[in-house]
């Protein structure tokens, strides 16, 4: 129990009772996670300056011209601006950072910020999840990192991401957060991910150096592969596109109903021989629930506008149903 005469443990340096007495229900930690926030925030919203915007758009334009028949331009240009400021103008980056020190009240934060100066590109596959943290092993060396959680959407063991990197704060060995962009590849594309290594074991540079002279090689490489930024596999895509036909069809529309289903194939991988099976069932599953306007279909007939049977309906309809009432 901290009392209200005693230094706040925020680390402001003012008294319990002039500072965080009125948080009380909120931690320190997530004090500082949200200051900490607001300086990456800040940084996208204030840079690149005037001054710098010529540079930027000779980096960004240099991008787009290499992967623009296989990346969209919004996607390229996120990417473009970390390479930007973290690969070739650095300078940018810290001089930021020294201002905010500067401003910033809490030492704590202060702190954490004096390790933010070389945020690190980082390429991995996703080996644990839990509540808060991503278990990340990274392609090029033996580590596993820990890397903070942006949302509650799911994400399945076994797939590949990107972002760059800075510690996120909690004085925890390899703990991380994502600076901005983090981007996660279906498991369509590991064989890239085992070409890039070889490109990499190749050059025998340090991971760093790599990564900053071949980033965009990856780039090619995994747009190359068929990667255009889409979220789910080409067999979880179809799945949504059959479920999604059958609404339009029927003039139903469910955002809720497509949602539990993108999580359900993120988070379950469902294992099926025809995207039909899942979609079914899913329709079964959407109307019982009442997340669409009802339809005078039985399940026969729903089976047969899939052209499945009622037993592989009936077996995604189930696994649906375990999986939403097990989040509910």
């Amino acid at each position: 129990m901290v009392g209200r005469n005693e230094p706040c443990p925020c680390g402001s340096g003012k008294k319990y009772k002039k500072c965080c007495v009125s948080k009380a229900t909120v931690s320190i930690e997530e004090v500082q996670v949200e200051e900490l926030e607001r300086v990456l925030q800040a940084f996208y919203e204030e840079y690149p300056e005037r001054r710098d915007i010529g540079d930027y758009l000779q980096v960004a334009n240099k991008w787009k011209d290499a992967l623009q028949s296989n990346l969209v331009e919004e996607m390229i240009e996120a990417i473009a601006v970390d390479e930007f400021f973290f690969h070739h103008k650095p300078q940018i980056w810290t001089g930021y950072l020294d201002k905010q020190r500067k401003k910033i009240v809490r030492p704590s934060v202060v702190k954490v910020l004096e390790t933010w100066n070389n945020p690190r590109a980082f390429i991995g596959e996703v080996v644990a999840v839990d509540e808060a943290y991503l278990s990340v092993k990274s392609i090029f060396a033996d580590e596993t990192i820990q890397l903070r959680r942006e949302s509650e959407k799911p994400v399945p063991v076994g797939v590949h991401l990107y972002c760059f990197l800075l510690p996120d704060g909690t004085a925890k060995n390899d703990h991380y957060l994502a600076v901005s962009s983090l981007v996660f590849f279906p498991t369509d594309h590991h064989k890239v991910f085992g070409q890039f290594v070889k490109q990499f074991e190749a050059q025998q540079l340090p991971v760093a150096t790599f990564m900053k002279e071949n980033g965009m090689e990856f780039w090619k490489l995994i747009g190359e592969d068929g990667y255009g930024g889409e979220e789910f596999t080409n067999f979880e895509s179809g799945v949504l596109l059959r479920a999604k036909e059958f609404l339009d069809k029927n003039e139903r529309e469910s955002d809720k109903l497509v949602e539990v289903l993108e999580d359900y194939l993120v988070e379950q991988q469902p294992k099926a021989r025809k995207e039909v099976a899942i979609a079914a069932g899913a329709i079964r599953f959407g109307q019982e629930n009442g997340l669409f306007e009802p339809l005078q279909l039985t399940i026969k007939e729903i089976a047969e506008w899939f052209e499945i049977s009622t037993s592989s309906l009936n077996k995604y309809y189930n696994d649906l149903n375990a999986y939403y009432t097990s989040k509910v």
